[in-house]
């Protein structure tokens, strides 16, 4: 279907509406639409409404022309510093190091799950980045204990890698009952050491 033109159906026939379109010339970047300096076509309506006095674009008039090597200068600048932008979070995340818990039953079966949802939120939390969880190429949610890899989308070319541990929910607590169970032997030696020391004493008295 051509743009400014939708269909509507009925239960008899199929009608084509054209709507009216005018020629814009962008001057910030808009997702889906275009970016600085680019002529686009959009419906009269919206420019009308939105485009016009929002200041985001210009009716293309010989004067807005002349400004087209301006708007390409913002451009250039805009997308530079993004990328460096990109660069430099993608080092960051490079260099983290997260670790995710999940509870696991008694055969090690996972309760719950790692989202991109849960990544986006730790690198919010922990590298104050706010990033788009759509970038986070995650096939599936994590079900599995172990290291694992996402790749991070940023930028056209930038793509961090992030690296992080997943560990049950039930290693700290074993780990702390084995430190329990260590120190109440190490006090119970400790206790026989000093009984037996006492025998000695009083044979020695004696």
């Amino acid at each position: 279907m051509t743009p400014g033109r939708f269909r509507l159906k009925n239960s008899e026939r199929v009608l084509e509406i054209d709507m009216p379109l005018t020629e814009l010339i962008l001057t910030e970047n808009i997702p889906g639409l275009g970016a600085e300096a680019d002529v686009v076509k959009v419906r009269r309506g919206y420019a009308r409404n939105y485009l016009l006095p929002r200041g985001k674009a210009y009716e293309v008039t010989s004067g807005a022309v002349r400004q087209l090597d301006a708007l390409k200068q913002k451009r250039a600048e805009r997308e530079a510093r993004e990328l460096n932008e990109a660069e430099e979070l993608a080092r960051r995340i490079g260099k983290a190091r997260f670790i995710f818990t999940l509870e696991t039953g008694e055969t090690g079966k996972a309760f719950g799950s790692i989202t991109a949802q849960d990544i986006m939120n730790r690198v919010k939390n922990e590298l104050g980045a706010e990033i788009d969880r759509h970038k986070i190429l995650l096939e599936r949610p994590i079900k599995d204990t172990g290291e694992h890899e996402v790749a991070i989308k940023l930028y056209h070319d930038v793509t961090a890698q992030l690296v992080f541990q997943v560990k049950s929910a039930e290693e700290p607590r074993e780990r702390g009952a084995e430190a329990g169970s260590a120190a109440e032997e190490a006090e119970k030696k400790k206790k026989h050491r000093f009984f037996q020391r006492k025998k000695e004493e009083k044979k020695e008295t004696e």
